[in-house]
This record gives C-alpha cells, sequence and structure tokens, in this order.
C-alpha cells in the first residue's frame, strides 16, 4: 500500500488493493486458526504467541476493518490527495494491534502499542485544513507520549523489581500473591495507568472526545472501535499472564477505575448535542463495560470481551458510516430520516439498540457475558449493579437519536446532500443482520474459544 501511492493513477485503484489485502489477511488467519497452518515458520524466540483468543480476535478486527472500508472507502478518498497512504497507515495500526493481541514479553507490547498509535496520530490531522483536527492530533500526540513514558517507567520497575529472576516475559513476571514489594506494585500501578490512557477509561480519558471530534470522522469510526476494543485484548492479556495470582492486589483499583468510566462516560455523553461528540463519551462508557473483563478475569469475561470486541465495532461503525454522509452533526440533523431514508433509519435503529443493549441484539450478549463474568467473580457485586444503572441511562441518549428519526419533522434549514448507493444499503443491511444473528447466536464466535485445532 505504501508504495502503491507511487504508481496508482485512479483514486480508487488503493481501496481496491487495500480490501484485496484484507481478505488475503482474513483467509491466512482462518486457516492458522483452524489448521494451525503458518504461511511463515520464523523463529520469534516465543516473544508472540499465538492461541484462538488471541487470532479470533485479530479476525474480528480485519472483518470489521473490510467492512470500514466497504463502507467507506469514498469518504477515506474525500479526506485529502494521500489516499495510499492512508489505508498503509491503517494497515500499520492493524499490525500493531496483531502485535499487541500475541505478545509474550513487555517488549513485545511495547511495539505493538507504538505501531498501533504513531499512525493514529497522522491520521488525526489527515484534513490538514481543519483546525479542529490539527488541534486533536497534537494533543493525542502530547498525551501518548506521556502515557508511553509511563509504560516504560512501569515496564523498568517490572523488570529491577524482580530480583529472583529479572524477565519481560510475561509468564516469568509471576508476581504470585500476597504482599507485592513496592518495586512491583508501583510497576503494576504505572502499567495500569498507561494501558487505561490506551482505552480512554476514567481519569485518563481526556484526550477521547477532541481527538475523536476533531479526527475526519471516517478515522474516528476506526479509532474508536477497532483500536479500543485491540487496546483491551492486550490489556486482559498482560493482566491474566503477568498479574493474574496477585488479582486480589489490583482488583479494587480496576473496580474503582470501572465505575468512574461508566459513571462519567454515560452522565456525561447524556448532555452532549453533537451525535458525533456523544458517541465519544458513549465509547468511553463502552470502555467501562468493557473494563469488567479485565476485573473478573474468568471464561465468562474472555467470551464476553470477544463477543463486545464484535458487537460494539459492527454497531458503531454502522451508525459513524451513515454519520460521514449528512452534513448536520447534531442531534437535530437526525430529525425525519425515516421519511427521507428509510433503510437508513432502520439500520441505525438496529445500531443504537445494540449499543443500549437490548435483548435480540448482539450488544445485549455481550454486556450479559460481562454482568456474568463480575457476578461469577463475587467480590464487588455493587459494580455489576452499576453497571446495569449505567445501561439505563445510555438508553436515554440512544433514544434521543431514534425519538428523532421516527417522530419529528426535519427542519428546512438542515439539508443532506445523500450520497447513497443500493451498494451501501446493502452492506447496511448486511451489518444489521450480522447484529441481530450474533444477538441470537453467539456460539458462532465464542465456540471457536474452546476449538481443538487439528
Amino acid at each position: 500500500m505504501m508504495f502503491g501511492g507511487v504508481f496508482f493513477k485512479q483514486k480508487s485503484t488503493p481501496k481496491y488493493w487495500a480490501i484485496g489485502g484484507l481478505l488475503l489477511a482474513i483467509i491466512a488467519n482462518c486457516i492458522e486458526l483452524v489448521k494451525q497452518h503458518s504461511f511463515f515458520n520464523i523463529d520469534i524466540k516465543n516473544m508472540l504467541v499465538f492461541n484462538n483468543f488471541n487470532l479470533i480476535f485479530i479476525i474480528v478486527a480485519l472483518v470489521c476493518t473490510l467492512l470500514l472500508f466497504l463502507l467507506n472507502g469514498r469518504d477515506i478518498e474525500k479526506v485529502g490527495n494521500n489516499i495510499s497512504e492512508y489505508f498503509a497507515l491503517i494497515f500499520f495500526v492493524l499490525c500493531g494491534i496483531a502485535i499487541a493481541a500475541t505478545f509474550n514479553t513487555l517488549l513485545t507490547l511495547f511495539l505493538g502499542i507504538e505501531i498501533l498509535s504513531i499512525p493514529l496520530y497522522i491520521l488525526t490531522a489527515s484534513d490538514k485544513r481543519n483546525l479542529k483536527s490539527n488541534e486533536a492530533a497534537l494533543k493525542y500526540f502530547l498525551m501518548g507520549a506521556f502515557s508511553t513514558g509511563i509504560m516504560l517507567m512501569g515496564i523498568a520497575f517490572l523488570y529491577g523489581g524482580n530480583s529472583v529472576s529479572p524477565s519481560f516475559y510475561i509468564d516469568n513476571i509471576n508476581i504470585g500473591a500476597g504482599k507485592l514489594p513496592v518495586m512491583i506494585a508501583i510497576g503494576l500501578v504505572l502499567i495500569l495507568i498507561a494501558m487505561a490512557f490506551k482505552v480512554s477509561a476514567v481519569p485518563f480519558h481526556f484526550w477521547a472526545p477532541d481527538v475523536y471530534d476533531g479526527a475526519p470522522t471516517v478515522f474516528t469510526s476506526f479509532m474508536a472501535t477497532i483500536v479500543k476494543a485491540g487496546g483491551f485484548i492486550a490489556f486482559i492479556r498482560l493482566f491474566e499472564h503477568a498479574f493474574g495470582t496477585a488479582q486480589p492486589q489490583w482488583q479494587m483499583l480496576v473496580a474503582l477505575i470501572t465505575a468512574a468510566t461508566l459513571l462519567v462516560g454515560n452522565l456525561t455523553a447524556v448532555f452532549q448535542q453533537s451525535v458525533k461528540r456523544m458517541l465519544a463519551y458513549s465509547s468511553i462508557a463502552q470502555a467501562g463495560f468493557m473494563l469488567l473483563s479485565i476485573f473478573a478475569m474468568n471464561e465468562f469475561a474472555k467470551q464476553g470481551i470477544i463477543l463486545y470486541a464484535a458487537a460494539y465495532s459492527l454497531a458503531t461503525i454502522g451508525i459513524f458510516a451513515i454519520l460521514v454522509k449528512m452534513n448536520d452533526y447534531t442531534i437535530d440533523g437526525f430529525n425525519g430520516l425515516a421519511k427521507q431514508q428509510p433503510v437508513l433509519a432502520a439500520t441505525i435503529t438496529i445500531f443504537l439498540l445494540s449499543l443500549t443493549g437490548v435483548p435480540l441484539t448482539a450488544g445485549f450478549l455481550a454486556k450479559l457475558y460481562m454482568l456474568i463474568g463480575a457476578v461469577k467473580d463475587g467480590h464487588q457485586n455493587w459494580l455489576v449493579i452499576l453497571a446495569v444503572l449505567c445501561a439505563a441511562i445510555s438508553a436515554y441518549y440512544y433514544f434521543k437519536i431514534i425519538q428523532a428519526i421516527y417522530f419529528k419533522e426535519s427542519k428546512a434549514e438542515i439539508t443532506h446532500n445523500w450520497d447513497v448507493t443500493p451498494a451501501f444499503k446493502a452492506l447496511l443491511i448486511i451489518t444489521a443482520a450480522l447484529i441481530i444473528v450474533l444477538g441470537l447466536f453467539p456460539t458462532l464466535i465464542t465456540d471457536w474459544l474452546y476449538y481443538s485445532r487439528a
């Protein structure tokens, strides 16, 4: 993709190359999952470990990115002139996500997070004529650099504090139960802070609303879904393998971060008039639910985070795909959408119902798995009650959009130049159908966690 920009003459050519590349990557990952057959035999010194859990997530991430390209490929072309570079940067991000999902040492975790983050700084600033885009990129870069420094400091403390057998391999850290040494405890907290920043958990979320609002909408869609889910897979892998035996020591801290994220995300989203900004705060609230997987760290939580990654990504990509076609991002901009574009109205309703967690959608089962995982843990039942109450709050601001779509008249001063093709509508229907199918048959994804590879 990177070198193709020299040779591609037509603006649409990079999109087709990107779609073809993603299809090849999806097929290769499926073969790896089913047959345990790798195309390249490279000695990676056990620095990356591939299993059902991370391979399923990588497939989910690639499929959702493919859907993003199919829905919004033409919109990516409109961002600027460097179209091949935009797609190349997204592939770099996917590479970082794959490393972050499969890392087995703290050093490969760091590399994965950085390969994931640096292209995002560039994509955020890709709309060079927009001051909000430039401001968002600068804020994201500065905050991201700061969190990277915290992560490296945490890694140094973990390595230096393990006087018995210093190691960067996460299985060898094995800090054990009981009282933690001071340096190990400091390292754990610093890494927790750095990972919380990457997934926009409160109180490390300040960058997210401005960055999501300022970045071009097509890239916001990618950042708020696939990238966020990748951060959670890295988060859960690190804490399960490196700090799992010390769960009683850090669980309360994670519970407090989860509670704050749920409350701040939902309560702030209630007061937003811009749907794009509301979705930014909503993504913080959804991060609160995903944090329940880190808190619980059991089988239900692992099933839940995979299902949540798929359900949340599909629904949010679908909403942003419609949003990018609109001229007005306020809630009033959706007034009368059911009469103007009935297919778009029906599909966005399904997406919003899934994000709310209404039964028969994938979002409902994803949240249910998270809640069951937290209940099974049995230590902080107040957190489960709070999560249910926050899900009820989220219904208020999601249903405001549905109300505008079906029960309000469109305003004469708000007009949308709908650039909507039959293929776009068909893809939206397929996306909505996938959400319903996963809501009825979640085992289509979760059963692969227990697939015995040939």
